[in-house]
């Protein structure tokens, strides 16, 4: 039996910021993931994104697939995706939608890819504006981080992650019906996240689960709830390396449900030629550095490439 996992829960809108410094940083050392709130996304926007989410996942293939997937923008069809490399599945039972920055140089010439607004007329604007109100919490709580690391609450703009960052939105949907296979079969198998931080929400449908000792064996899963109006934030493994291993970049998977399950990811990451290394305060004589500089863009290409197998 699965054992489910209490996840602290922080306050973005707490005016003890020491406080929730602290807290983060325990959450984040001791499990990598903790739940937020007050994060100053209203129920009522969120709602409206799974509504339309689930609008376009409703569409037929050969509409869906106008948009494939392409510099990582754009639809990715059930079984496209295997995040972990070293399982012999067919690929991740899930289908996805990516979507980029929407402004600046990082917008690359727009190079989102939108549904059609005959099909769905409110989409676009429905995902931008939550794109922009989770970008806005999510580098709000850079700031605590960056306290929880004894270093500047601006350290992160200062070093230039936060200058355009590299945050893509990621619609997730999990079927809740698949054919029956002797293989086993996951919504997203076991996997880290390969940037600074995720926040996601979801619509309550359970299936995410975390291990939070991911070189032992065997692996020891445990069930993370959802908690209504709260998002479940996660470091990835730029924020182990940044933080020498500090923070952890938690494994985590979803298992299929037996039911519809909708998700929206908000992964917060640096500018693409900003460069991660070692804190300072993550790091002394009898603990160095464990992994040398990195740009972030190198760093996130590699990892991608490994994922799609292209």
């Amino acid at each position: 039996m699965t054992e489910t996992l209490k996840l602290p829960i922080i306050d973005l809108s707490s005016p003890d910021r020491i406080f929730t410094a602290n807290s983060i940083r325990q959450a984040c050392t001791k499990y990598g993931f903790f739940y937020l709130v007050n994060h100053g996304v209203e129920e009522g926007l969120l709602e409206k994104v799974f509504e339309e989410s689930r609008k376009f996942f409703l569409l037929p293939l050969e509409e869906k697939m106008k948009l494939l997937r392409r510099e990582n923008r754009g639809y990715a069809p059930l079984y496209a995706e295997n995040l972990d490399p070293s399982s012999i599945s067919k690929g991740d039972s899930k289908e996805s939608f990516n979507i980029g920055p929407l402004g600046g140089a990082k917008a690359q010439s727009n190079l989102n890819q939108w549904p059609s607004e005959e099909l769905l007329p409110s989409w676009r604007p429905s995902m931008e504006s939550y794109y922009k109100k989770v970008l806005s919490a999510g580098k709000r709580l850079m700031h605590l981080i960056a306290l929880a690391l004894n270093v500047h609450e601006n350290f992160f703009e200062e070093v230039g992650a936060l200058d355009e960052p590299a945050a893509f939105l990621r619609l997730l949907h999990y079927p809740g019906e698949l054919n029956s296979s002797d293989e086993e079969i996951y919504g997203a198998s076991a996997h880290s996240d390969y940037g600074m931080i995720t926040l996601l929400a979801t619509n309550g449908v359970q299936g995410l689960q975390v291990c939070r000792e991911k070189f032992k064996q065997p692996r020891a899963w445990e069930d993370v709830p959802s908690i209504t109006g709260a998002f479940i934030v996660n470091m990835g493994d730029m924020m182990e390396r940044w933080t020498n291993c500090l923070f952890r970049s938690t494994l985590h998977r979803v298992m299929p449900a037996g039911q519809e399950r909708l998700s929206v990811a908000l992964f917060l990451d640096p500018k693409e030629d900003c460069l991660v290394e070692c804190l300072e305060s993550c790091c002394s004589e009898s603990c160095p550095p464990r992994f040398p500089p990195i740009r972030s863009g190198d760093y996130l290409t590699e990892r991608f490439r490994l994922t799609y197998g292209s």
